[in-house]
Order: structure tokens, then sequence, then C-alpha cells
């Protein structure tokens, strides 16, 4: 039985990888970080739990379980790599090295830490392909037209955003845009859009767009949406969303799009560059 080395961050995400990998026939030997990983992965997987910022252990850890593929699933909120760390030797080695602390150039190179150790880390939907945005409207609602140049203006804004890689959603409402991501994370992003629009007053529904980057590395931080996302567009008010097919997961793909017609959303999955 091939063995599958799964590096678990937060959320659902890790939990799919691991169940889609046991159907497969696929044994999953989990890196865990403490506080960070659901404990549902336990039941599922061999977890071993490490502290954000060791290298040296988990590899060997991988290694000596026969590992010679691995998938990075979950998100670490990208403020964690700036505090409350504990780095290892090999860690210190790594960072001291790095051009710059960009959330794709610590991952890049934790990667080529796992490649000198003979672990190929695959791209993070190797077993969810399933679960992708396919091109065109997945909702039962179209957005009318005011909608769509509202998500269109939003497109703009979020390829140029992301290309600098600080953030990958902006939220527009009525031609303007309300709020982009930074380190906070798309949720953070769209309350903080809809405060805004309430402290002058206003109540409207908001557009989210989210997209890949132009360079999207596969192996880590594709854009995620899954059932928690609808609490918060129900929350806050969000009548639409468009994403980039193809490079992005929707998570209980059926159950996602159900609930969103329930909410009447229009959700439109767009391919190609800006």
């Amino acid at each position: 039985m091939p063995t599958l080395g799964l590096i678990a961050g937060s959320g659902r995400f890790p939990i799919l990888v691991a169940e889609q990998a046991k159907r497969m026939g696929v044994d999953v030997v989990a890196l865990g970080i403490k506080g960070v990983t659901d404990a549902e992965l336990d039941r599922i997987a061999r977890v071993e739990y490490f502290r954000l910022g060791q290298i040296d252990k988990p590899l060997q850890y991988l290694k000596k379980a026969g590992v010679r593929q691995a998938v990075m699933a979950g998100k670490v909120q990208h403020h964690s790599l700036f505090g409350g760390i504990l780095p290892d030797l090999r860690a210190v080695k790594l960072l001291a090295g790095l051009k710059d602390r960009r959330t794709d150039t610590i991952l890049a190179a934790v990667a080529d830490e796992f490649k000198r150790e003979g672990i190929e880390l695959l791209p993070s939907s190797t077993y969810l392909s399933h679960l992708l945005a396919v091109e065109g409207v997945l909702t039962r609602r179209k957005p009318t037209s005011a909608e769509t140049a509202d998500l269109e203006l939003g497109w703009k804004a979020a390829k140029a955003l992301s290309g600098f890689d600080i953030g990958q959603s902006v939220v527009v409402c009525e031609k303007a845009v309300i709020a982009v991501e930074a380190m906070e994370g798309t949720d953070a992003t769209i309350e903080r859009a809809a405060q805004l629009a309430a402290a002058h007053g206003k109540h409207p529904d908001l557009a989210v767009v989210k997209v890949a980057k132009p360079k999207q590395d596969l192996r880590f931080d594709l854009p995620v949406f899954g059932l928690g996302s609808l609490k918060i567009f129900e929350r806050f008010k969000v009548s639409t969303l468009m994403v980039e097919a193809d490079q992005t997961l929707l998570f209980d793909k059926d159950e996602f799009l159900a609930g969103a017609d329930r909410l009447k959303m229009a959700i439109v999955a767009r391919k190609g560059a800006a």
C-alpha cells in the first residue's frame, strides 16, 4: 500500500484529503500542528504533532514512515509566521537564507527541504480534483448586470493584488472596492467590508472575488470555500461570489452550492487571467 505524507493545517481540508486518499487505498501519515490541526484527523490517519517552526523532526518522521510523496493541506494563519513560533536549527537556517518573508517564499523553501530528503510535494488538490470549481455559473441564480459589473471590477482588483502576494480576495459594492485582503484572511476581509459599509449607514449586498495568484504554486495556498463560508456570506450579506475556475476548491461541493441556492446567491467561476 502506498503511503502519503499529509502536512495538516486547520479546517476540513486535511480531513477531506485523508478520507479520499484512504478511499483510494492509500495509507496516510500526517504531521499535525499543535493547537491548529483538527483532532478529527486522528480517527482517519496516523498523526504526529509538532510545533510550528519545526522542520527537521517532522521530516525525519515522514522518512521513517516510508513517505516519498506528501500534500500540504489546511490553513495556517499568515500572521502566525511572524510570532509565537520556536524554530528549530534547520528552520533558523532556512529563514536566514530567504530573500523575503512572503508566504510563497517560505513555503517554497520548505518544499525544497522536503525534496532534499527525497519527499515530493504534490499539488494540494491531488486527491480532491472533483471539488475544483468548473467554469461557468455554479448556482441557479445568475448575477444581475449590476452585480456582474461589481464582479468584473473585483476580478481586476484581485488579480492586481494577488500579483504582490498580499492577498487574493476583494470585496466590492456599488462599483466601489470596499476592502482588500491582507494577512487577516478572506472571512475577516468580508467582515471588515460589512463594518465599513455599516459605518456609513448602509447595509448593501456585497460582491466577493477570490482569485489564484498569477503563477499559482499548486502545492499550497489554493483558494478554498466551504460550508463555513456560507455562514459568513449570510451574516454579512454577500450576494455574489466569483472564483477562479480549476484553481478553487469548494469543500462539500454539492452541499455548499445547495446552501448558496438557499441564500439566493449567484456564484460564478471564471477562467483565465485578468
